[in-house]
């Protein structure tokens, strides 16, 4: 009984990798494709972020695209998107402590963005 015991209560604390191991924020560091400085605005779902580039921003991991909206120094702008990708390693992880990545869909800790990013302006 104390083994069935320990082993739901394993389970359920082991519900789903990334939740567990993951920060909720990502880096991502941004530059400008002409080695300029600026200022950049970033939004996703799950908040909106402002600093100057080139930078590293602290990231809330959504499973949307990351929007930014830049303009240099010079007044060149720059704006798109930055795709959101899943942790693979993390997604296997997940089946293993058989939550199927329900936990993590709700929390996106299982996504990211890439850690560097060079913004094109025009």
């Amino acid at each position: 009984m104390k083994k069935i015991a320990l082993v739901l209560v394993s389970i359920f604390v082991l519900s789903s990798c990334a939740t567990i191991v993951n920060d909720p924020n990502t880096p991502v560091s941004l530059s400008f494709s002409d080695a300029s400085s600026g200022t950049c605005n970033l939004s996703n779902k799950r908040g909106s972020w402002s600093g100057k580039v080139p930078g590293t921003f602290s990231i809330r991991r959504s499973d949307d695209n990351l929007r930014y909206d830049c303009t240099t120094d010079t007044g060149k702008k720059g704006f798109g998107n930055i795709a959101s990708s899943i942790e693979g390693a993390k997604l296997g992880a997940s089946v293993l402590f058989f939550d199927l990545g329900i936990t993590d869909a709700i929390t996106d800790k299982h996504r990211t963005y890439s850690p560097s990013f060079v913004i094109p302006v025009n």
